[in-house]
């Protein structure tokens, strides 16, 4: 700093000190300002809290590294978001209808949700899955099953997202296989499988095998992606699921990179280069209420995953440095009390994941608080990304709010929380060693305690639910209901693929597959091979089962 920058600097701080002291008694409606993260939040910031000698290591340029200011140097002057619903539910018939639907009303890709079944790796005439069929999105027992829900879709013209964790091999697998059937190599085929299984164990449960083994499965997805399917997203990494449990903005941060460290060592002990795992790993992560803390999360992550596979991984390729991520508007922040404040909720939560710089997006529709979502609904969450997208002006200009005080300020404070709870996990041997004792559970339950009693207490308002009631808090009379005569067809439907198919051929896929399980080989060529045979999801993640064993979590978290 030259001597006039440095007499600026100590003017500038004269004579803040004279204000703040000018101002100490100036009314504050509240006795302290808060957000999920940051225990004070000063009246204001300037330019003494930014290190702007240090700009270029910490800010930079769009498109270059550390990507702080957004992973393209035009951002969305060049392209825009894509934009996505998530959506799947009863029969796969019925989920082809709303794919078709929503790809006619602007739709961008696909965002695919499975019914709890096929999440937890059971058949839909399975015991376990009385009641859940359908429930919560499509189900999927065969990849006869696959072929149906994707009838006339164009793969490769069309990216599709799957929410699926513990089976995702199998699913991948049905992927590849409906994508030969019309026509395409594996790599031609885009898209993305979640593939976290690790923040299943903590956020959401649907997990089937103990961590280490289900570690070797994700892996092994990994490393046949990058050798067959360059343009897949073999794994996206979740934050959201751990927010929406009720983490805060600096614990889901933390805790998904804690986890994607265990992945990323997992990926290079299989073999598999940074510079190539990297390029394909993709991301996603919460959008809450608190617009700033929630562009500034945004910001943080990007320049935080540049320096750690730059760092600990010794990646060099830049695409392999880049976060690239979908975001989904918090579930957690909808309420049943007066559903259509939602559309609020939503519509400003995803202004607020455009302004941090994501490739996708998708909003959580006005009703699911109480159901899966209408299609009125779910075409007004989509009509909502347009707005943005068309009317506001906002994707005109790249990392707009970037020279904020406030903004840097709070970009800062959030990777330096972030930070602080990964050594504390470093410290206990990594994520699966804290997951497995339940550490980050407890923290995460600790922070959604905290949360909850504030609203109970009324130091959060929520609208229509602690503040401003009406008195006519009913949900809206628009539910939607899954037809349960779909139970019955998806039943009958599987029972004429075990009929029709080839049940010898099925049963030496499966001794295979539990003879490869037993050592460390491969496990993507004897999954595919039994998807191949029409054998099922349930059957598949059986055969694993009966090798792996299955996860109890700790009796107490």
């Amino acid at each position: 700093m030259d001597n006039e920058s440095a007499n600026n600097q100590e003017q500038l701080t004269d004579r803040f000190a004279n204000w703040n002291d000018n101002n100490i008694e100036a009314k504050e409606r509240e006795d302290q300002f808060t957000t999920t993260s940051i225990d004070d939040i000063p009246r204001i910031r300037t330019p003494i809290d930014i290190d702007e000698e240090n700009y270029l290591e910490n800010i930079g340029f769009p498109g270059e590294y550390p990507f702080t200011r957004g992973v393209q140097p035009t951002m969305y002057r060049g392209r825009l978001w894509s934009m996505r619903q998530y959506s799947g539910f009863g029969t796969p018939e019925e989920t082809n209808k709303k794919f078709r639907y929503l790809l006619s009303q602007g739709q961008t890709g696909l965002s695919v949700a499975f019914d709890l079944p096929t999440q937890l790796g059971y058949d839909s005439d399975a015991s376990e899955s009385t009641g859940e069929v359908g429930k919560v999105g499509v189900a999927i027992d065969s990849l006869r099953d696959m072929e149906v829900a994707f009838d006339g879709i164009p793969w490769d013209k069309v990216s599709t997202s799957m929410t699926i964790n513990a089976p995702a091999a199998v699913l991948v697998a049905m992927y590849v296989a409906v994508g030969e059937k019309q026509g395409l190599n594996p790599n031609q085929l885009t898209g993305t499988a979640q593939n976290d299984i690790l923040k299943e164990y903590v956020a959401r449960g649907t997990y089937i095998f103990p961590p280490e083994p289900s570690l070797r499965l994700a892996s092994d997805l990994v490393a046949y992606c990058a050798d067959k399917m360059p343009r897949f997203n073999s794994i996206s990494i979740s934050g959201y699921h751990l927010r929406d449990a009720g983490s805060t903005a600096a614990q889901e941060i933390a805790y998904t990179f804690a986890n994607a460290i265990a992945y990323g060592e997992s990926f290079t002990k299989r073999g598999v280069d940074p510079d190539v795992w990297g390029q394909r790993v993709s991301w996603i992560f919460n959008t809450h209420n608190n617009f700033l803390e929630e562009i500034a999360k945004f910001r943080a992550l990007r320049r935080m995953w540049a320096r750690i596979m730059k760092e600990r991984f010794g990646a060099e390729n830049p695409r392999a440095l880049m976060l690239r991520t979908h975001s989904q508007t918090g579930g957690s922040t909808l309420t049943a009390q007066q559903p259509l404040n939602n559309i609020v909720r939503a519509a400003y939560q995803g202004l607020a994941a455009v302004l941090g710089g994501v490739q996708s997006l998708a909003l959580s529709c006005f009703d699911e608080a109480l159901s899966l979502p209408t299609d009125e609904a779910q075409r007004i969450a989509l009509r909502t990304q347009q707005i943005i997208a068309h009317e506001t002006g906002i994707p005109d200009a790249v990392d707009p709010l970037a020279g904020s005080y406030y903004v840097e300020w709070l970009t800062d404070q959030l990777e330096e929380k972030a930070l602080t709870y990964m050594e504390e996990i470093e410290q206990l041997g990594g994520a699966v060693a804290a997951i497995e004792s339940g550490v980050i559970q407890r923290e995460i339950a600790k922070a959604s305690y905290a949360s909850q009693l504030a609203v109970e207490e009324g130091r959060d308002l929520v609208v229509g639910v602690n503040s401003f009631k009406d008195g006519n808090e009913d949900p809206s009379p628009s539910i939607f209901r899954v037809n349960r005569d779909s139970v019955d067809r998806q039943k009958k439907s599987l029972a004429k693929v075990r009929k029709e198919r080839d049940n010898g051929e099925v049963e030496k896929s499966l001794a295979e597959l539990r003879s490869k399980a037993l050592g460390t080989d491969d496990l993507m060529s004897p999954i595919l091979y039994a998807v191949r045979s029409y054998a099922t999801v349930g059957e598949i993640c059986d055969a694993l089962r009966s090798q792996f064993g299955s996860y109890s979590p700790p009796v107490e978290i």
